[in-house]
């Protein structure tokens, strides 16, 4: 991950905004703003992608047969605020937040559920400056997956912040699931097999 500009003093600087994003080149890497600074990170590698993968499917079989939402994967735009835009790896939000928050060109607010699939090189972003973001805007919940470890943080909203994360892993045999989604069962043994 790289941030750009290089400048070390963020006060002094203009943020940038999705006007800005929208001249980012089309290089294959993620491109996101967070409180109007540029994030650049490399394409996922084999891994994230077969966890990715095995996630999108999982909750897509899911609502085939419970038709309450769609899921949907990066590279998709999700505009929070003019200084906000990112693209998370996974995202679930429901018929009736579609409907307020879906323009053809991307989301414009807060899905219900956000997957962040980290990396090491973008694990201290996920966990600390993304999830802040999340949780001010709105997000009912929000995925941290590991799959180096694997292992999922949960962060859910509770009283309008998310409360303290709740941490499954493959090795004790968790089940990943929601109440967002009710009946989905996720084994992370399959999740990370």
């Amino acid at each position: 991950m790289s941030r750009m500009p290089g400048s070390d003093d963020l006060k002094s600087r203009v943020k940038l905004t999705y006007e800005d994003f929208l001249l980012f080149p089309d290089d294959g890497k993620r491109h996101e703003l967070i409180d109007g600074e540029h994030y650049v990170t490399a394409s996922p590698n084999l891994r994230h992608q077969q966890v990715s993968g095995r996630l999108h499917l999982a909750i897509g079989h899911w609502l085939e047969t419970h038709p309450i939402g769609q899921v949907y994967y990066a590279p998709l735009d999700i505009v929070f605020t003019d200084f906000d835009v990112v693209e998370p790896d996974l995202l679930y939000m429901s018929n009736e937040r579609a409907a307020s928050i879906g323009t053809p060109e991307h989301l414009k607010g807060a899905p219900e559920l956000l997957v962040e699939i980290g990396s090491p090189s973008t694990r201290k972003r996920d966990e600390t400056i993304k999830r802040r973001l999340y949780e001010r805007s709105g997000v009912s919940e929000y995925w941290v997956v590991d799959p180096e470890l694997d292992i999922v943080r949960v962060f859910r909203r509770r009283d309008g912040a998310f409360g303290r994360p709740v941490e499954l892993s493959a090795e004790a045999g968790d089940v990943l699931t929601t109440p967002l989604l009710p009946g989905l069962e996720i084994p992370l043994a399959r999740l990370f097999a």
